[in-house]
């Protein structure tokens, strides 16, 4: 699978990703929603603090590090990807290793940059935030991610009495609110769990053919000189 196809899936889904949320950011309030179909698929804006799925993780420090994390995994991740594609890991597997790769590249564009070019949106003053002010909310490493995307398939519903700890419990599915890069990162993942053995069956293989054609490299350059 060549460089530049896998580049194209990674754009497209970073541009589509962030394009939602810019204009999530600058035309709903925090706690803002609007049904899209029906009562199941709504677009209610949230930040998120923490990761992906509103997951938080220890506060101010715990955002920083959080984010340069995420900015150590984008690094490694381009390395990885360029590693997979010249040993010709199954295509499948590299599509997925790039949806994963383009999720955490949107979250952490979030993560750096959306306290310093963004304004702060309260859900009290029902404020909607205006790109590129004086003063941002945050500083850098330490903006919130957009959420938006909303699935409450069944609402208002209760666990069985019968069911251990959540018995007579409200019951809501689907709860959490997510974006384009989460929903990237969760498919690549969820993609490779289910055919992790059509994607690794030929790697040893291709492993020993990769060292042989390095080991055959070597020995002509040997003999060469």
């Amino acid at each position: 699978m060549k460089g530049k196809i896998v580049a194209l899936i990674i754009c497209l889904i970073v541009v589509a990703d962030q394009a939602l949320k810019i204009y999530i950011k600058t035309h709903y309030h925090v706690g803002e929603s609007h049904a899209v179909l029906g009562n199941w698929f709504q677009l209610y804006f949230i930040e998120n603090e923490g990761m992906a799925y509103g997951w938080k993780f220890g506060g101010e420090w715990g955002k920083m590090l959080l984010t340069l994390f995420r900015l150590a995994a984008v690094i490694f991740g381009v390395f990885y990807i360029r590693q997979i594609i010249q040993k010709k890991y199954n295509t499948g597997f590299i599509i997925c290793v790039a949806l994963i790769f383009a999720g955490a590249l949107g979250n952490l564009i979030d993560s750096m940059f959306y306290g310093l070019i963004f304004e702060y949106s309260s859900m009290d003053t029902y404020n909607i935030a205006k790109m590129f002010p004086a003063h941002g909310y945050a500083g850098f490493l330490h903006g919130n991610v957009v959420d938006m995307l909303y699935f409450p398939i069944i609402r208002n519903a209760t666990f069985p009495s019968w069911i251990p700890v959540w018995g007579g419990q409200d019951f809501e599915f689907f709860r959490p609110i997510f974006n384009l890069a989460d929903a990237s990162i969760s498919t690549g993942i969820i993609t490779i769990l289910i055919f992790q053995k059509r994607f690794f069956k030929n790697i040893p293989q291709k492993l020993k053919e990769h060292h042989t054609e390095k080991k055959t490299i070597i020995n002509d350059e040997i003999q060469v000189s």
